[in-house]
């Protein structure tokens, strides 16, 4: 992998989409190139699917990190999530109930990121304790809710008849 196979993956996730012409127009890499790499990468199982969906651990960034937040705040909580959302390597951020104010999830290179990752959530001024977990193994990861619910449930649920 290299400059290039970045510059279109990043691009796939910036636009959501593997269109080759979507791409040229973001990138500038000719569409014949555009179409090669993006074989090649599904070759190398660093893209999984049709969809574009990304092996993380393929592509570099095999880490995975979930830390509580526990936050002091007087304002609304999105200011805190805001800046909790602009750390690079942050993925997924939820607000919660209970003591813990915010779950984070981030995907890194390697250890020493995570140290980065940390600081910079305690350099928040509202950040006043943090608790991390190390993924050791992902069991699922999907962006796709509706694969964890038979056909019939999901009808039953949503009431709608056969």
């Amino acid at each position: 992998m290299d400059e290039r196979d970045v510059r279109l993956l990043k691009a796939i996730a910036d636009l959501g989409t593997g269109s080759p012409e979507r791409l040229h127009e973001e990138t500038g890499i000719p569409v014949s190139t555009i179409h090669y790499r993006l074989n090649n990468l599904k070759d190398d199982g660093v893209i999984e699917n049709d969809l574009y969906d990304i092996n993380l651990e393929a592509f570099g960034l095999g880490v995975t990190v979930v830390i509580e937040v526990l936050a002091d705040y007087t304002g609304p909580y999105e200011e805190v999530g805001n800046q909790l959302l602009d750390i690079e390597g942050v993925t997924q951020l939820y607000f919660t109930m209970g003591e813990t104010d915010f779950i984070v999830v981030a995907h890194l290179a390697n250890s020493d990121r995570v140290e980065r990752l940390i600081s910079d959530f305690e350099a928040i001024p509202e950040v006043e304790q943090t608790n991390s977990t190390f993924v050791i193994a992902t069991m699922r990861d999907s962006h796709r809710a509706l694969q964890s619910y038979s056909l019939d449930t999901l009808l039953d649920e949503l009431g709608i008849e056969d």
